[in-house]
Formats: C-alpha cells, structure tokens, sequence
C-alpha cells in the first residue's frame, strides 16, 4: 500500500515559527507511522516562493526575489532536522522542474476550456495574495485572517472556471465522507461549497516573480495556483531519473492549517478535475496554537513560543511530545513554555522515562540482565490486547492526540504495576523466584510494546529503549504485547531519558 502525505509549503517572506514546526511534526509522525506498517511512504515539505508577498519582502529588505527566496527557504530547511523531522523531498517552487510542470498542467486546464481571459475587480489582500469575496470580508474592508486593510484591485486576468466544477465537488464531498476532516473544518468547506462558486484569478498581469503562462507571456500564474500543484509536480522530479506520480498519486492526505481551507479543498480539488487527474483522498485541517493567555501569539505581546527555545531546553523529542498531547490535534489551544516544562517532568520523565529506567535496572539486579524465555502476565497482558489495532485506526483517522492518549494510559498502567506487584520485595523472598520472572519480562514486554507504538512521536528516546532492551525492532508487527516474550533479551542500562534538570 502506498501513503502520500504533505504538509503545506511555507512562505519565505516570513521566519520559521511554531506553526511551521507543529505541522512538520505531526505530519512526520505519521509518515514515519506508515513506515512501521511497512506502507510504500512518501512525505513531502518545501517553500512556497513566488508572488507579491515574497517579492515585496524582498524588496523591503534589499534583496531580489530569487535572492531572498534562497536565504529564507534554507531557514526553513535547516528547522526541520531540529525537530526529528525527516521528509523523502523538500520542494521549492523556484525549481526549475516545477515551474516547467505547473506549465504542463495549466496548459492542459486551458486546452480543457476552462480558462477565459477578463477583468477583475475586487478587494484583494496582498499578505494573503488572495481575493476575497463580500461574505469573506470584515468590518471596514479588512482581511478576515490578517485584519489589515484591503485594497481595490482592477486588472486583467486570465480566469478559471471554478464554477464550472460546482456539482462535481459537491459529488466528491458525498461520495468520500473523509475528505476534509476533523468535521467543523468540512463543515466550513462544504457552507463555501452550498455559498455558489466563482471564477477566479488564474494569472496576475502586473507581476513578474511567479511561473510564467505559456499561452501568454505577459503573465504568470496566480501564486496559488503554482503552489497548489507543488504536491503533484514534485513527484515527478523528487528521484534522479525518475517518476513517481504514477506510485503515489492522489496524495493520502494534505495536511494544512485552517486559514488556506478554501484553496485546499475547493480550489485544488477543481484545478485537479479540470486537468483530468485524481483529486487528493483527504485533507486534515489542523487548529492554531495560541499564546499561553489563550490569544493569538505575536511579538507585541510577548506570549509565542519558539520551537528551538523548547528543543535547546528540553530537546526534540519533548516538543514533538507536548505539542501532540497539549491541544487536541485539528482544535486551537494555548501553548506554553510552563506548560512544556509540565510535560517533561511529569509525563516523560516520571511516567515513561523513570518506568523505563527502573525496568532496565531491576532486569540488571535481579536477573543478571537476562529475561530470555520467561512467560508473561496474562492478566497485565489483557490490558494491552488490541493496542496497536486501537492506536493505528486512531492515526488513520488523523486523530494524533487520541493515539497517543491511548499508549499513555497503559504506561501508567506500568507504572501502577510496579506499584502493585512490588519487584524489589519479591526479590528478597526465594519463593517469590518465579513470580518474579513473569513481573520483570511483563515489564520489559510491555516498555518495549509501548517503545514500538510511542516511536513515531519520540523517536530518539523509543530508540535508545529498544536498543537497551535487547528488541530494536520498531516495525509495527512488533507492536503487539507478547510478540519478543520468548525472544533472548539481554538489557543494558542507560542513563536518564529525560533529564530532572535539563541544561
């Protein structure tokens, strides 16, 4: 089975920031999810570098608009090893090979009869570069996602026939119930959807940083449009010599924010159709973090969070961690450095990182590092039975939060198991021998069953576990309880996971 997922691409008229790391991480996790179930996976990220936005950054700050592109785009590239993110291709839409492809594809739309050349006018927001429509716009013409003013723009352009695709959309939203999730994101597609289409801009006449319409070469591309056909365009470039469009295409699942909804699932979806090729299978619309007030973060107020503040301190995984268990993936929630440093503390470094740790010390005391060949508690082994089952549906269904509230109570289960059967008691009564065995391989079984399913989200932690519990395995096969019980083990210990005191 092949798993095709994206994120979307960022400007580079702006910085990284924790919307940026947010998206790549969970996007990750389950990229590398799929990899476990041995799918055929492919991730892709990348910079989104041409249009008005970009090319007025660069000329307020000095630089050309190729100029600035490069320097910005490699901010954004350099961020995501920091996060233990690990895309297959990253895409820039100054590459050559997709400029020449967003050509390819349009020309198509155009033969296809649903492009017109007209006049526009309209409120249009240059931060946004974007259109907006009356029912879109706030009190005093401003932009409902910047707040700032719009301007009037009047100018000639080549259009596409969005409404021309009105009841094909509409059949594609019945048909594939999941194709915009969580629900009140499909909600909001589907009232934009029942609101009518309209045409819209397909080129812009009075720019020059953008993809260049063959048909016309006065004008290039609307910058949506070129970035929207950055998932498809990049499989075909992404492997020297070869095309992987065939093998992947539609995409499993577009991961976006909730401010670019309407390109995503009603723009993208036509402009595919209108080209004779697959729509995406699903789009995930996740929420916004907010400052720990429960406001918008911004500089003034002095309430964001920056992603490397939180990976120096406390390092990637923690991040990757707390952002997935804090807020409930596809809602808003605050955000906090506090809020981080709660996390660490109480759940990955006292529930998972003191249970692995005593775990592998106790193997070490107790059984000269060996628990090969030991039978397992039946009655602990119940709690587990259909975890993996549980945890899989939960990503299938984008529900990053839920999976991993799953695994996390049954590491507090461990935890309560410790308690309750007392290891270092047991091993000061000779009768108590064998009881001991089946508490100390129940624990090493299920550190390392949970280690599999927790791998995604914490991959440098999961990994030195497994690899001091003898059972380096992360393929999700290995992911049921009971499936090494048998196996030769012999443990090493290790130094604290997560550290009280975090330089």
């Amino acid at each position: 089975m092949s798993f095709y997922i994206t994120t979307s691409i960022s400007y580079v008229n702006g910085q990284p920031h924790l919307g940026h790391a947010y998206e790549a991480i969970a996007t990750d996790v389950l990229a590398r999810h799929h990899r476990q179930r041995s799918d055929d996976t492919f991730f892709l990220t990348g910079t989104d570098e041409h249009g008005e936005p970009v090319a007025d950054a660069a000329k307020a700050n000095g630089y050309e608009p190729r100029e600035w592109a490069d320097l910005n785009a490699e901010k954004f590239k350099a961020l995501l090893p920091e996060l233990g993110v690990e895309p297959d291709f990253f895409i820039r839409t100054s590459d050559p090979q997709h400029e020449q492809k967003v050509q390819d594809v349009l020309q198509r739309v155009y033969d296809n009869g649903y492009v017109y050349k007209g006049t526009y006018t309209g409120w249009y927001c240059p931060r946004c570069a974007d259109f907006k429509v009356e029912n879109e716009i706030l009190e005093g013409n401003r932009c409902p996602i910047h707040e700032i003013e719009l301007t009037k723009e009047n100018e000639e352009n080549y259009f596409f026939k969005l409404s021309a695709f009105q009841s094909q959309l509409e059949a594609l939203f019945a048909e594939n119930q999941g194709f915009v999730g969580p629900p009140r994101a499909r909600n909001e597609a589907e009232a934009f959807l029942a609101g009518g289409l309209q045409d819209v801009s397909l080129t812009r006449a009075k720019l020059t940083w953008g993809v260049q319409v063959p048909w016309d070469h006065s004008h290039v591309f609307y910058v949506w449009f070129d970035a929207l056909l950055n998932y498809y365009t990049a499989l075909s470039y992404a492997r020297a010599n070869a095309d992987l469009t065939e093998r992947y295409w539609p995409a499993s699942v577009h991961m976006i924010g909730k401010d670019i909804l309407k390109f995503h699932t009603i723009y993208w979806p036509a402009l595919l159709l209108a080209a004779g090729l697959e729509p995406p299978k699903g789009v995930f619309v996740h929420g916004f973090l907010q400052g720990a007030d429960g406001r918008k973060m911004s500089k003034s107020l002095g309430n964001g969070l920056d992603p490397l503040d939180v990976t120096e301190r406390f390092g990637a995984d923690a991040l990757r961690f707390f952002l997935l268990r804090e807020v409930q993936f596809g809602s808003d929630g605050p955000v906090g450095m506090d809020a981080v440093a709660n996390r660490y503390s109480a759940e990955l470094a006292n529930d998972y990182g003191n249970l692995a740790s005593r775990t592998l010390a106790m193997i070490a005391r107790y059984r000269d590092s060996d628990v090969s060949s030991r039978a397992t508690d039946p009655e602990l082994a119940a709690e587990f039975t259909g975890l993996p089952a549980t945890v899989s549906a939960a990503l299938d269904a984008v529900d990053l939060t839920g999976g991993l509230d799953q695994i996390w109570q049954r590491v507090r289960r461990l935890n309560r198991y410790v308690e309750e059967q007392r290891p270092w008691e047991l091993a000061r009564d000779e009768a108590a021998a064998a009881r001991l065995d089946t508490v100390l391989a129940s624990l090493h079984e299920g550190v390392r069953s949970l280690s599999v399913l927790l791998y995604p989200f914490i991959p440098a932690a999961t990994a030195k576990v497994l690899a001091a519990l003898g059972t380096p395995d992360t393929d999700y096969s290995a992911a049921a309880f009971g499936t090494h019980a048998a196996a030769t083990a012999r443990v090493e210990k290790i130094p604290p996971l997560f550290p009280k005191e975090p330089d």
